[in-house]
């Protein structure tokens, strides 16, 4: 349907259905298949995961966090050691976001027009200035295939007249990134902010689209706003964004969200979910997630869905997982990783051949009825639906927590 080529990045738009989209992203490393998600390796790693398995999951891209980076070992020694790709033994896309969300996160940050003063959580409490070019040499040293813009992150909730400062400030500190920007293999993408303002959203995107980009990405979501307020701020945004160019709508997330927003036109995704969930023993399977640490699957022979076709569920059983989550066995959160990325993975790809198919929404309308617990589907305005699970092993956030800079 439309191809467009900018610097070291192409972007294939394949298909529509509705909104939703079927496209592909080239850049240096490889290809990355549209809608995707891409799991979250903060530390240069996938925690649990050695390359090799995170191959064996489907994903094809990966996420590098640029102020843990920063911290250690430093983007000189990644650098001298050939890069992130070479340093972390991971050969397709990399993608590293700007800091900012981790800095703006932090207790007694000082905000001005140059950048961020901040104390590291460690390096002795240092003082740090972040600034819009210091996170360009920091991701240009790092060597990701994709680098993200340093933007102003407001929490939730926010008063409209900071959030239309960060607004304006993201768009010159844009500018600023892309002055600074000098790497011709790398990708650049600029975000756009608005806190929960619909107009506020608008403008920032319609500015944000003013600067010619290879990709833009809408952030400021899933900070504790909830799913209603995310969906309509994707859907005053989505309008006013670049139709050949990739969408990446970041930090999100839940499945359900997810699907929610690949039918409101977005092409990437990112999240801790899958990962951190795994480590405290919360499954992800088509009926839903559950807690398979819970006494009530110590004998339970089987796998943890019996659709997945993973190595953990080819051959472990529920209660061999209870027995490792419960006991704080390595392999256990090993195993549970393997699983919800795999999970997240099989997902993006139904998605895909379903927006192919022609026959997304039924699609859309079939997995919240199957993997949705009683009050999530209302609030998603889904209908007639059986509950089958204790609310004990399906509990729904329906507000999502911030995550914390140490968190990943």
């Amino acid at each position: 349907m439309a191809s467009t080529t900018t610097g070291p990045l192409s972007f294939d738009l394949k298909g529509t259905d509705g909104r939703a989209r079927r496209g592909r992203v080239t850049v240096p490393h490889g290809v990355i298949q549209t809608p995707a998600f891409m799991p979250v390796g903060t530390r240069a790693t996938v925690k649990g995961l050695m390359p090799r398995d995170l191959k064996a999951t489907g994903s094809e891209i990966c996420l590098a966090n640029t102020y843990h980076m920063d911290i250690s070992p430093g983007p000189k020694i990644v650098k001298k050691m050939g890069g992130l790709h070479e340093f972390m033994g991971w050969d397709k896309p990399i993608l590293t976001d700007s800091g900012g969300y981790q800095v703006f996160s932090l207790p007694k940050t000082q905000l001005d027009e140059e950048g961020v003063t901040f104390r590291f959580e460690k390096k002795g409490g240092k003082k740090v200035k972040l600034t819009p070019e210091r996170s360009m040499q920091i991701q240009q040293d790092l060597g990701a295939d994709i680098a993200m813009a340093f933007d102003v992150c407001v929490p939730y909730p926010c008063d409209y007249k900071n959030a239309q400062d960060a607004v304006y400030r993201t768009i010159r500190w844009l500018e600023r990134c892309k002055e600074a920007h000098t790497r011709p293999d790398q990708a650049l993408f600029g975000i756009v902010q608005g806190s929960s303002y619909a107009d506020l959203r608008g403008l920032s995107a319609q500015l944000t689209m003013g600067i010619d980009l290879p990709g833009y990405a809408i952030g400021g979501l899933s900070v504790g706003e909830g799913h209603s307020i995310m969906m309509a701020m994707i859907d005053c945004t989505e309008p006013s964004m670049v139709k050949e160019k990739p969408r990446y709508l970041m930090g999100v997330g839940y499945p359900e969200d997810i699907v929610e927003a690949v039918a409101r036109g977005v092409d990437m995704f990112d999240c801790v979910i899958p990962t951190r969930y795994a480590r405290s023993g919360v499954a992800f399977a088509r009926h839903g997630r559950f807690r398979v640490s819970n006494a009530r699957y110590k004998t339970d022979k089987y796998p943890l869905d019996t659709n997945c076709s993973c190595y953990t569920c080819k051959n472990f059983t529920r209660a061999y997982l209870n027995h490792l989550i419960n006991t704080n066995e390595i392999l256990g959160s090993a195993l549970m990783t393997l699983h919800n990325v795999t999970f997240y993975q099989d997902l993006m790809r139904t998605i895909r051949t379903a927006i192919e198919e022609k026959n997304f929404e039924k699609f859309r309308v079939s997995f919240l009825q199957e993997y949705l617990a009683e009050d999530k589907k209302e609030e998603l305005g889904i209908e007639d639906i059986d509950g089958r699970y204790d609310q004990d092993d399906f509990s729904w956030d329906v507000e999502h927590s911030v995550i914390r800079p140490t968190d990943d």
